[in-house]
């Protein structure tokens, strides 16, 4: 330091510090924000897919929310043990994605007649693993297939 030179500003150190700190919380508010965005509608998938994995079909059901033109007999067609998707004795969800101007959320779910979920090496069964996609609406955590 010369002489006629002016002492650092404590106070400027202090303000670079605060707007870290700042920044890096908004950075980790929008990660969680990012990784959070669809948990309700991925918890309200796992209880669905739980009640069918579990074999209580009017559970599962009433889970789905019908319209009334989708019948017990029809959902027992589609997700039943001997459905166009059973049996289901295992599941994974893969994603799930918000379509533009879409009232809820596509979840992609890997589902299998085996439990537990087979891994990726063990070709006999693996191929026997579907992925699935169920729109949830975000309202009312209804069920329904993506158009």
């Amino acid at each position: 330091m010369f002489m006629l030179e002016t002492p650092p500003d404590p106070r400027a150190k202090s303000r670079r510090l605060a707007w870290m700190v700042l920044s890096g919380v908004v950075v980790l508010a929008l990660l969680a924000w990012w990784s959070f965005r669809f948990y309700p509608e991925k918890k309200a998938a796992e209880k669905f897919f739980d009640a069918v994995v579990a074999g209580d079909m009017a559970r599962a059901y009433q889970i789905w929310k019908p319209a009334p033109s989708y019948t017990m007999q029809d959902f027992l067609a589609d997700w039943g043990p001997n459905g166009y998707y059973g049996p289901v004795k295992s599941y994974e969800i893969v994603k799930a994605s918000l379509p533009r101007g879409g009232s809820g959320v596509i979840v992609s779910v890997n589902i299998s007649p085996f439990a537990p979920l087979p891994p990726a090496n063990d070709i006999e069964k693996h191929r026997r693993t579907r992925t699935v996609s169920v729109w949830v609406e975000s309202k009312d955590k209804s069920f329904t297939f993506p158009p």
